[in-house]
């Protein structure tokens, strides 16, 4: 008899690259395998409906916003033995599910198995390696390295149902990092496993295309942090330990507002340049005035920006920890 995985798809307003991510479901299934898909929709195009009927999905009409209310409305319709997802500009590689289920067969103690991700351009053309490259371990280890920085990739993650519905439904509330905090509240059950297999194609939004959601984000990161973290903090040594995982998790927001600051700033784009530099103050405001002091490219960055000069200078590592 076919194992039968639920396959939770939200989607808006993005009918064709809908449809390339269930062709990638549909692509993987065959003996012994069967998906129940399940589409969430908050957008207005008509022709999502259309895609998601013509690949023989459910198809639920969700009148929130957010992935989160998209995803929500599918999960409690599955009916699956597993749980499996795909966001609606990703598509699955083939080992995706298979591995995951060789895994959970042969540790029935686990719960939830993590997969690879590999980045993609808007064209699906692959533009990293695999990741995570390595695996931090289960337990204590994989919970620590989760809230330091290790963000799993949802389209990769396999689920038991029952499990699933322990850990309950995404919190809407939160309009970024939805998937992170349910990610830590698998983690935090601590019956995780992972495989080294490229499960999906994690599609990448075009430089400089969302530098304000960048922002917006920011502040959903640090919340869910200290929602798990402090529950948590005996995996910390000391408060520097705390602390250290706090500027892991969030430096990657530091990271982007500073080369997205030299970039706009090399562009002659003062405005976009600006609201990077606020978004490298809102990340970590003391380490911000110092690269403004130091000889670093963003304080030449700041300097185009604020005070009308010319920039020089391209975004290196120099403005690192």
């Amino acid at each position: 008899m076919a194992r039968v995985v639920s396959v939770i798809v939200p989607t808006r307003d993005r009918p064709a690259t809908l449809r390339q991510a269930l062709e990638s479901v549909r692509a993987i299934e065959g003996p012994g395998l069967a998906f129940e898909i399940l589409v969430g929709d908050n957008g207005s195009a008509p022709e999502s409906r259309m895609v998601a009927e013509a690949f023989g999905a459910q198809y639920f009409k969700v009148e929130r916003d957010g992935a989160s209310a998209g995803r929500n409305a599918a999960l409690l319709a599955a009916t699956g033995e597993f749980v499996a997802f795909l966001d609606d500009d990703d598509v699955w590689l083939p080992a995706n599910v298979r591995a995951q289920l060789a895994v959970l067969d042969a540790v029935p103690t686990l719960e939830v198995v993590f997969g690879q991700a590999v980045c993609a351009d808007q064209d699906l053309r692959p533009t990293t390696a695999a990741w995570p490259s390595e695996w931090p371990g289960g337990g204590d280890a994989l919970v620590r390295a989760v809230l330091s920085g290790y963000y799993p990739q949802l389209g990769a993650t396999l689920v038991r149902a029952q499990a699933a519905r322990d850990v309950g439904l995404f919190d809407e509330a939160l309009l970024g990092d939805q998937d992170w905090d349910w990610h830590v509240r698998l983690a935090r059950r601590r019956k995780v496993g992972f495989v080294g297999e490229p499960c999906v194609l994690f599609r990448q939004r075009p430089p400089g295309t969302f530098d304000t959601l960048r922002l917006r984000r920011l502040g959903f990161t640090r919340r869910v942090f200290f929602r798990h973290a402090w529950p948590e903090r005996a995996l910390w040594v000391d408060v520097r330990g705390f602390a250290d995982a706090y500027r892991e998790a969030l430096w990657q927001y530091y990271v982007y507002f500073s080369e997205a600051a030299v970039a706009r700033a090399l562009v002659g784009d003062a405005r976009a340049a600006r609201q990077a530099i606020w978004g490298v103050f809102r990340t970590f405001p003391v380490r911000a005035a110092y690269h403004l002091i130091a000889p670093r490219p963003l304080r030449s960055a700041f300097a185009a920006a604020f005070l009308g000069r010319g920039h020089r200078g391209v975004a290196t590592a120099s403005d690192g920890p």
